[in-house]
Order: C-alpha cells, then structure tokens, then sequence
C-alpha cells in the first residue's frame, strides 16, 4: 500500500468520525495551547521587562556609576554594614567620568536613594505623593524625554541654582487642568519654583506609571532635602555595543579618583539595568519549569485517549484487518497504517492546539501591554509533542491490529 494512500485513508477515518476525534484530541489540543500560548506570554513579558523597564528606569544604552548596587530584594546586615562604609557619588566623581569617557552622549549626576516625596501646590490646588528629583542637565537627555511643551533644565539653571523645575505628565494633567503649566509657579515644601518645561508622557510600566515626577536643579534639590545618600551618575552611550567599553573606562576613573590600588574591592559599583532583566528572568525560569510538568500531564492523558480511540477502532475494524490480509497484506502493512492513523490524529491536533495558542497570545496582546511573542521553537516543539504522542500511544493499537489472525478476523461480525 502506497504512502499516500495511507494517509488518505487516515484522513478518511478523522473524516468519519468527526465527532470522537475531536474529542480524542481535546486533551492534546489544550496542552499545546496552554504551552505555545504560556510561552508567547512569559516571552513578551522578558521582553517587555528589558525594552520599557529597564530603559525607563536607567535609559536605553545607559550604565550608572552608584555608592549601591542595583539590586531586587534585601541585602543582608553585613553587605548592608559593608555598603554604608563607601564613600557618595560626588561632582568629582561624575566629572572624572565626563574625562575618561568623552564620546559620550550625555553624563548627569542625579540625586538617589532614599527618593523624597512631596505634594506640589499650585494656588488652591494640591496633588501628593509626587517624587522629587535633583539632577543636573544631562539627565534629561540620558532618560530621553521628550519635552510635551516649554524647554528643559539648563546648565546655566544648574550653575546659578534657579528655582525652576520641569514636571511630569501626571502632574501637568492633575494639577494644571486645561491651563498651561510652563511659566506657572508651584510650592514645593514651601518653596517656590518657576515651572518651565513638561515631559511627555511615558506611561505605565506593569502598572507603574513614570510620569509623576518633578525634576529641580541638583543644587536647587540638595537646598531643601540635603545630599542623599546615594547620588548617581548615569552615562549614555550611543550605542549599545559601546556600552562595555564605556563601562571599563569609567571603572578605571573612579579606581583613581578613588585612589584604589589594583587588589582593592571598589567602593562604588559600575552596572547597568542587568540586575533587573536578570531578576525577571530568574522569576519567568520557574514558571517554565512548571510548564512542562502541567504539559505533560495534558499530553499523557491525551494520548491514553488516543491509545483507547485507536483500540476501539481495531475492534471496530477486525473484518477490515482479515479481508486486507487475506488479500495479501503483511502486519507491517496493517501496523503501519493504524501507527500512521494515531500519528495523523495527534499532529492535527497539535495543529489545532497551535492555532488555539496563537490565538489566545494574540488576544492577550490586544488586552494588555504586553506583548506577547510567538516563537518558532515552542510551535516546533508543540508540533513534535503531537506527533510523538501518535507514535508513542499508537505503537501498542497499531501491534494488536497486525497480530490479529486473519481467520479469526474474518469471522468477525
């Protein structure tokens, strides 16, 4: 029997008995779904984290230069006690930096942790919790924002200390409702500032917005909160692939500033937005680890429904499996087309449990932010899960059909 008839004579069979196929493939469909469209989801998540987390917190092509490591989670009392002990991040600092790393984009000194919080006034409106930041100018080019209306802070601002702040989104909308905020006057701790620039909006990233912010001159700043505790300077490169080389430069200058010996640990830290794409993706590797675990499960009792169906079918069929071999067919025959029957019938269901994981990936990205990403390998993977289930559960079927004695199969009714 030729190839190709087999498989329209499996094909026949699906055809036939719609219903209980599709039935007998539920299971693999659901499983294949659940892992194509999990997988489409966790790795539009990565990449969500890494292109708006990360940049909107640091800037894309950005490393920083800080008394603190980036880190999610606590420090132990020790590391705490040990950390306490490093010198701030100062206007040397920042200015060695400038020096040793000059093609690059922008270099600003911003203030740190702990990050004040304040409520802004303007006339007999009050809008809270608003952070407060004190930067230098390069700042706002190292985060690109992209100015809604006036201009940004200056040099010239920095230098002579002016009281003017530049706001964000939030902010404007909130606190400026249908008037211009740029040129307006806001109190800030009693203080009063001349508001000359708002930024567009940013939005929210997993339901954090990064747009209820104030910016003041770092020298304005340090007036009214004091020097934090860890100031940073954060460096923009213009390309990625620069960013390395820039961090080993910087690394060098503040050895020196320093005045660190090659064998001394540094007492700053020189890193980029590493820890917190690392951070997700460590929490993401323990969801794909259940993954397969509930896939597994799905496939193992779909393909003990097959193995049941491909039974049933046997039986259904013994005067067919007689009448074949009394005309000349050999158990190879027969075993090859029930094995190509239940191989057939688990792929297309892991054609159909694909289109479903698509689907559903789909319906996630125009629901929410993220967005989710279908990757070859996960359908790949899906489509040989469904086939491996056909040979795995269909070998025993397809071996009973050919040992069947042709006489006795015969006599079947």
């Amino acid at each position: 029997m030729r190839f190709i008839d087999v498989i329209t004579t499996a094909l026949e069979q699906i055809r036939v008995n719609k219903l209980r196929s599709f039935f007998t493939l539920l299971g693999i469909i659901v499983s294949v779904a659940f892992l194509v469209a999990v997988v489409a989801i966790i790795s539009g998540m990565n990449a969500y984290v890494k292109e708006n987390l990360a940049s909107a917190l640091i800037g894309a092509n950005t490393f920083q230069v800080r008394r603190t490591p980036i880190r999610i989670g606590l420090f132990d009392d020790e590391e705490w006690k040990r950390l306490q002990r490093r010198p701030r991040i100062t206007e040397a600092d920042a200015d060695a930096v400038i020096a040793a790393v000059p093609e690059a984009v922008a270099v600003s000194l911003q203030s740190g942790w702990p990050t004040p919080i304040a409520d802004i006034v303007w006339r007999n409106k009050t809008q809270g919790d608003v952070v407060i930041l004190g930067v230098t100018a390069p700042y706002q080019v190292v985060q690109d924002y992209v100015f809604a209306s006036g201009r940004p802070i200056s040099d010239i601002d920095v230098h002579d200390r002016r009281a003017v702040a530049v706001i964000g989104a939030d902010v404007a909308e909130k606190l400026f409702e249908n008037v211009d905020p740029v040129g307006q006057d806001i109190r800030i701790v009693g203080q009063r500032y001349t508001v000359i620039g708002t930024i567009a909006k940013k939005g929210r990233v997993l339901g954090q917005s990064f747009d209820g912010f104030v910016l003041l001159p770092l020298p304005n700043f340090e007036m009214i909160y004091g020097r934090r505790k860890t100031n940073t300077v954060s460096v923009k490169m213009p390309t990625a692939l620069l960013v390395a080389s820039g961090m080993q430069r910087a690394d060098e200058a503040m050895r020196i500033a320093h005045r660190l010996r090659p064998a001394d640990e540094p007492d700053y830290s020189v890193e980029t937005a590493d820890a917190l794409v690392e951070f997700w993706k460590n929490l993401t590797k323990i969801l794909f680890s259940v993954i397969p675990a509930i896939v597994a499960i799905g496939v193992v009792v779909g393909g003990i429904v097959i193995m049941n169906i491909m039974l049933m079918s046997v039986t259904e069929r013994t005067r067919e499996i007689g009448v074949r071999k009394a005309l000349g067919a050999k158990p190879g025959d027969i075993r090859r087309q029930f094995l190509v029957e239940a191989i057939v019938l688990a792929s297309i269901g892991g054609l159909f449990g694909v289109a479903a994981g698509w689907g559903l990936a789909g319906l996630v990205s125009l629901a929410s932010p993220l967005p989710a990403r279908v990757s070859l390998w996960s359908v790949t993977l899906a489509l040989a899960l469904g086939a491996g289930v056909g040979v795995l559960f269909g070998v025993y079927p397809a071996s009973r059909a050919a040992q069947l004695d042709p006489i006795d199969a015969l006599r079947a009714e």
